[in-house]
């Protein structure tokens, strides 16, 4: 008899010999295996919450830590036994690349990124702006894909209130990156191993140059002292360990995003390193660390062009990405496998779809019309998802400045109640809407004069 012992040293094979023979013998044996348990359908914080209510949420260590199919159990690593079956889990499938080596798990890199439908619009992560509800908003407006907020990975294991406040998804919120900031491999891959089950790819930050919220009035230093995001650019070794570690012991893939040495050649040694040490997917920022300001700075096109033609995974291009007509001239002149936006979607979150502010209209361009979409029925609509999923008043606050700033610099005083305003509520934000609305006028976001048939063929489709 071939009890379950045996199973598992079959299933842990290190040739693919051994796990071809498993995967004949096991329908012989299936008996003899304990049956798999089936989760109920992991209902996060954001699904609980009512309509325009804030209520108590259950301990999100619990929601996180159902077991699951392929799902790791506490203290015991060796349950997660991999095996060629795809197992069903939180996105239909487990990513099998941890127990594969070279061309076979670049092979699975592409089976992963296929398929979630090889998506080519995609909201970038962004440090208390790219949570649930703006996700969801993006998403509606074209984004097939979107990451979490950076994520402090220390902090995430040890405080159930951060969780609860940073941190939640829904069943529509796929394919999804939750992205961490860490620079401990036991640390980072206890904070990825709570959220593995709810996303497609756990992002390692290795590009941001400011600290996180929580830490102080001087994030940047604070960041380049604990050697987070961009700073961990001077200790490659240890950017190594956390990819390893992560894509050693996870259920799904390990993204990285990075970004520009000064030299491309060092670049490009960067990325190739990420590569052999187990990341699927890389997201190039085709700025340099120094290089903090994005509208005075343009993203180097070319030097992402060039990691791309270095690696064998799927690349994804971030930077100088204002509107839709920029997202195909990056793929064309990147040849990338998808496109990131950050700041100008905070602007305007229709981008994906399409939709331009009146910043990058130019004159004589008359091929663009009146989208008939105005920023404030895109904040309204923002709005409506915060009260479904609710999150910190200061996000909330940040994107009321962000997508009514046109709005702003027009009617100045609102502003100003805005800014007297030191608790919010949904009812004075409908209101700061409709104030400007009865002042008169239009801010609205421009569209192409192209019929949907030409949007959908013009290879941002997915």
């Amino acid at each position: 008899m071939l009890d379950f012992r045996l199973d598992r040293r079959l299933c842990h094979g290190f040739n693919c010999y051994n796990r071809r023979l498993f995967m004949r013998l096991k329908p012989k044996y299936k008996d003899l295996l304990p049956s798999s348990h089936v989760p109920q359908e992991p209902f996060l914080r954001s699904l609980m919450a009512s309509s325009g209510t804030r209520t108590a949420t259950p301990d999100l260590d619990d929601l996180l830590c159902h077991s699951s199919p392929g799902q790791k159990q506490s203290g015991d690593r060796e349950s997660n036994i991999p095996s060629e079956e795809v197992t069903p889990n939180g996105n239909g499938y487990t990513f099998i690349g941890r127990c594969l080596r070279g061309d076979s798990r670049i092979e699975q890199a592409w089976v992963h990124w296929t398929k979630l439908g090889r998506p080519k619009r995609i909201v970038a992560p962004m440090v208390d702006n790219s949570e649930l509800p703006f996700r969801m908003l993006c998403r509606k407006y074209g984004a097939v894909a979107a990451y979490t907020p950076m994520l402090h990975s220390r902090i995430f294991t040890e405080s159930e209130k951060y969780r609860n406040e940073e941190f939640s998804t829904c069943k529509e919120d796929r394919p999804l990156f939750v992205q961490f900031c860490a620079n401990d491999p036991d640390i980072l891959l206890e904070a990825a191993s709570r959220v593995e089950t709810y996303c497609d790819y756990v992002d390692i930050n290795l590009g941001y140059v400011h600290g996180p919220r929580f830490f102080s009035r001087c994030p940047q230093r604070i960041a380049r002292r604990g050697n987070y995001g961009a700073f961990l650019m001077d200790n490659l070794p240890l950017i190594k360990s956390m990819v390893e570690k992560l894509s050693s012991n996870l259920n799904v893939p390990v993204s990285c995003k990075i970004r520009l040495f000064h030299k491309i050649e060092d670049t490009i040694s960067y990325a190739r390193m990420l590569e052999e040490a187990g990341c699927s997917l890389l997201a190039v920022h085709g700025r340099r660390r120094d290089e903090k300001d994005q509208k005075k700075v343009r993203a180097n096109w070319t030097a992402i062009r060039s990691v791309k033609s270095a690696l064998k995974i799927p690349v994804l291009a971030n930077g100088n990405i204002r509107h839709i007509e920029d997202a195909h001239r990056c793929l064309e002149e990147t040849g990338c496998d998808g496109v990131l936006s950050a700041e100008s979607l905070l602007e305007n979150p229709a981008l994906f779809a399409g939709f331009r502010t009146a910043e990058w209209v130019i004159e004589n361009e008359a091929s663009l019309r009146d989208g008939e979409l105005d920023q404030t029925d895109v904040f309204v609509e923002y709005l409506k998802l915060c009260e479904k999923y609710p999150v910190p008043w200061r996000m909330i606050r940040a994107h009321t400045h962000k997508m009514l700033g046109d709005w702003f610099r027009i009617h100045p005083q609102v502003r100003e109640e805005l800014n007297a305003q030191s608790r919010l509520s949904f009812e004075f934000l409908h209101e700061i809407a409709n104030k400007l609305r009865a002042l008169g006028g239009r801010i609205p976001l421009y569209v192409r004069n192209t019929n949907e048939d030409e949007i959908l063929e013009s290879g941002l489709t997915a």
